[in-house]
């Protein structure tokens, strides 16, 4: 092999791996880091015939760098270097060495803690923060503290913060090596783009091809992006001997390798990839680089349970990443379709997977490790507290953990079994029902990208059944299937099968709603016409276009967009109401409903079954309960207030007298309306018992309902104290006013009054009436709350003026000694 950077510093690094059992290892692109360290430290002494495994986090990148190792020993894959990952997996007895990724160090951990056949754990391009890295590495922390000390971690990447990986590694020393990269050549755009992104970078491959030499790299979001700009390019007149490739990780084996692999002698190639070919690969005679600067990312929402793609900027260190590959071999170009004001304003390094991504599969796997609190992990960064609380009840809500947070045995199955926990739920839970072979079908059809090509359109686009159905037939049908994926996906389904002892082939496309709807209870959604539907986590739904799904009852969404009020339903196939509450008994809730309908103005007594959000019946109930009844209209008396009952003068007399001896002794109840609100329960509802509706309540006698709310012995004392009417002089019984409980008041003609001397007192003579003197035509003319002194010093200016106003009426010069008359004059 020929001399790459960073063998000079392979010594140093076997020694601190030796010495200190982890290190830190920042390599520069080109370094050779990904191919040379494993072969290295093959025969350090420390590792005493141990393997290494190195985790990538890309399959493509797995696999190259197992072959290249494998070439420089002169071996073929499977020998001394080997790969393993899902379906696909090249191992043997003599190998030392396996490149594997990173989910399947998950399960080699849960199998065996203490991995005892491993002397070594590489994490290669680590500053990629995938989920299930940082998970791996949390887990080997751990493992190496209660099982082996003597377990060597390193990280590795290009771009890193290497203080805070060397911090969780316990103060790991950092190795620094230079990179081979050469000087790139690199052009923003002159003003900000307008336009489709694809239509700038299929312009920006034809400039590419015509002022540089080589090949040329292009990095675009996902496939639908690389479609597009392949349809544009082979309508244009390239230059001649242009080949025009795809790399994806979705795409087969054979032709990922013949997009990375040297261009025959006297052609070009022109690789349309996403983020997959950012790092670990080399791709042989890039000389150019077209960087769109977005890529896709997947983000959860804790708020609505869903997972979307976003297509977002790169960040700066990806960028960086990007542009190097054109610097790989020698000078190279870069042509970044953003303006370099842009530059200036991108992030400097993505986002950790574990911030943004649906952590239901990591909360599995810590339950199966025994962690019920992430905290006791040591983490680059924590998970989310709202997404893993989510996470944690979804798996509740699957039998996965019981009611202390532990795993159960059926979630240790379903951890088992590989799939995505709402994917290994429907995939157990379907075996009693006798549909294991279709939910493998299912499980591996969700697992993978839409089967029928993105040009698909029309009616039943959003249809799943389709799917799998295409999945039994042996042409392609009347749909344009992906050749390639439908491969993989019924070798997933297959191989998903023989895990689940299922032997039956045939596929029930009828079933596909019900085994969703285990898989997702969250989505099931009812039809609210006009194509759009509820669903039972409580949000909308809604088809883009028409489809023969938009007048479906009930149906489950496998795939929304989790965008706007109402999300788009994707994917998604039908189920009745029949089937969902045979399948899912625990999820139904039985309802006996006794609300207030205010516009009825009644009580209305529902009974109900519900799923969620969603009502799958309402019937009146034929016998409620007399006490919810009477709560439900207690409390619409108590949502309108006092003003909703029958008040009548009776009535509130009796309550404002009640308020005025609360006022003066604070043993009486409080009537006020606030109080009386406050306390209906006490003094109103027994008396609702038996009535429904406003009308009902019309009836009351309030005035009765309050006394009854009075001991006999306080009604005495009420009536002794706090007197409805007083006896005047002239034997008038004249009502007391106790509208203002700090001023009773007594409104009486002045002439009735001759020969009171006193003003009269209530509340065990404690309180003086206020006394308002009406003049014979009932108009007040003086107001006093101390008789004898109006008689003394006030009444003869008084009389001078009624004198002159009513001169029949009898105004004597002594009123203490005069007969009081409600006449003009006293009888003689």
């Amino acid at each position: 092999m020929s001399a790459v950077p960073i063998d000079s510093v392979l010594p140093e690094l076997a020694r601190l791996l030796g010495d200190a059992g982890r290190a830190v290892l920042v390599a520069q692109p080109g370094a050779g880091k990904t191919t040379r360290v494993p072969l290295a430290l093959l025969d350090s002494p420390w590792l005493d015939g141990k393997k290494i495994v190195m985790l990538e986090p890309r399959r493509l990148a797995a696999r190259s760098a197992a072959r290249y190792m494998a070439a420089g020993l002169g071996e073929e894959v499977g020998r001394t270097v080997g790969y393993r990952m899902k379906q696909d997996t090249r191992v043997g007895p003599a190998t030392r060495i396996e490149v594997i990724t990173e989910g399947v160090l998950t399960r080699m951990l849960q199998s065996d803690p203490a991995l005892e056949q491993v002397g070594l754990i590489i994490f290669d391009e680590f500053h990629e923060r995938s989920l299930h890295a940082d998970l791996g590495l949390a887990l080997c922390l751990q493992a190496c503290e209660l099982f082996r000390d003597d377990l060597r971690l390193l990280v590795m990447s290009a771009t890193l913060d290497a203080a805070a990986v060397a911090d969780i590694l316990g103060g790991a020393p950092v190795v620094e090596s230079p990179g081979r990269v050469y000087p790139v050549e690199t052009h923003y755009l002159p003003r900000k783009p307008e336009g489709r992104m694809e239509d700038m970078a299929a312009r920006a491959v034809l400039r590419a091809l015509a002022e540089q030499a080589g090949d040329v790299l292009v990095f675009l979001p996902g496939m639908k992006e690389i479609r597009r700009v392949a349809s544009l390019l082979a309508g244009q007149a390239t230059v001649p001997d242009v080949q025009v490739l795809q790399l994806h990780g979705s795409m087969p084996q054979d032709a990922q390798d013949r997009a990375i692999q040297a261009s025959v002698p006297g052609t070009r190639k022109v690789v349309l990839a996403t983020s997959i070919a950012e790092t670990s690969l080399t791709i042989e005679g890039t000389k150019v680089v077209i960087d769109s600067g977005w890529m896709r990312v997947p983000r959860f929402s804790p708020q609505t349970g869903m997972s979307r793609l976003d297509t977002v900027r790169v960040s700066a260190a990806s960028a960086d990443q990007r542009r190097g590959r054109a610097g790989r071999l020698g000078p190279g170009v870069c042509y970044r379709l953003w303006t370099q004001q842009e530059q200036a304003y991108l992030e400097p390094h993505g986002t950790p997977e574990i911030e943004e991504a649906d952590l239901a599969p990591l909360a599995l796997e810590l339950a199966v490790w025994g962690t019920a609190d992430p905290s006791e992990l040591r983490w680059l960064d924590e998970p989310p507290a709202g997404a893993y609380r989510q996470a944690r009840e979804l798996l509740e809500l699957f039998g996965a953990l019981d009611g202390q947070g532990a795993i159960t045995p059926h979630g240790a199955r379903m951890a088992e079994i590989g799939l995505h926990p709402r994917l290994a739920q429907m995939s157990l839970r379907s075996v009693p029902l006798g549909l294991a072979a279709t939910a493998c079908d299912l499980a591996a059809l969700l697992n993978e990208r839409d089967l029928f090509r993105q040009s698909f359109t029309g009616s039943s686009a959003a249809d799943l059944r389709l799917r799998l159905e295409a999945l039994g037939r042996a042409d392609a049908g009347a749909h344009s299937v992906d050749a390639a994926a439908l491969k993989r996906v019924r070798l997933e389904a297959e191989n998903g099968r023989r895990a689940l002892g299922a032997t039956g082939k045939r596929t029930d496309s009828e079933a596909c709603g019900l085994l969703l709807a285990l898989a997702f209870p969250d989505r099931i959604a009812q039809g609210r016409g006009d194509g759009r539907f509820l669903l039972s986590n409580g949000r909308g739904a809604v088809f883009s276009e028409s489809q023969t799904l938009s007048g479906a009852a009930y149906l489950v969404a496998a795939e929304l967009d989790d965008a706007g009020t109402d999300s788009r339903i994707m994917l998604a196939a039908p189920v009745d109401a029949a089937q969902l509450e045979a399948a899912l008994p625990g999820l139904i809730e039985e309802e006996a409903l006794v609300e207030w309908d205010s516009t009825a103005q009644t009580v209305r007594a529902r009974h109900r079954r519900r799923l969620g959000a969603i009502v799958l019946s309402d019937k009146p109930q034929q016998r409620p309960d007399p006490d919810r009844l009477a709560a439900a209209l207690l409390g619409a008396v108590e949502s309108e207030g006092t003003g909703m009952l029958p008040w009548t003068n009776t009535a509130r007399k009796l309550q404002q007298r009640v308020v005025f001896m609360h006022r003066f002794d604070s043993g009486w109840p409080d009537w006020s309306d606030e109080a009386l609100v406050a306390t209906l329960d006490e003094w109103l509802k027994p008396h609702l018992y038996g009535m429904r509706s406003r009308n009902d309540v019309q009836k009351l006698n309030v005035a009765s309902v309050l006394e009854a709310a009075l001991s006999w012995e306080r009604r005495r004392r009420l009536d002794d104290q706090a007197p409805t009417h007083i006896v005047v002089p002239s034997g008038t019984r004249v009502p007391v006013d106790y509208a203002d409980p700090a001023a009773p008041a007594l409104a009486v003609r002045l002439q009735e009054l001759f020969g009171m001397t006193e003003t009269p007192k209530i509340a065990g003579g404690r309180v003086p009436i206020t006394m308002h003197l009406l003049s014979p035509a009932q108009r007040p003319v003086q107001v006093t709350r101390d008789l004898s002194s109006f008689w003394k010093d006030a009444y003869f200016e008084v009389k001078k003026d009624l004198k002159g106003r009513y001169p029949k009426h009898y105004w004597p010069d002594d009123p203490l000694t005069a007969a009081p008359t409600h006449r003009a004059k006293p009888r003689v």
